[in-house]
């Protein structure tokens, strides 16, 4: 009896979030900004000690990796 409630709540609390889930549209990422090895702009930003990074700065003999992490309170 005890897991049949706890099968029940746990299904009442999934299901809004897989109906929202099928209502939203699909993401055209190729819109989003630079692709997957194309040549971003220069650019002068702090990084997570207040310095300043340009693309040269970061940029090796092999290149770079530039990932933008999106927080979750935008």
């Amino acid at each position: 009896m005890k897991y049949t409630r706890i099968v029940a709540a746990a299904l009442a609390l999934a299901a809004p979030v897989a109906l929202s889930a099928q209502e939203r549209k699909p993401v055209d990422v190729s819109t989003l900004g630079p692709q997957v090895g194309e040549r971003v702009p220069d650019f002068a930003l702090p990084d997570q000690h207040g310095r300043i990074r340009t693309l040269d700065s970061i940029m090796s003999e092999k290149g770079a990796m530039i990932l933008f992490h999106r927080s979750a309170d935008w």
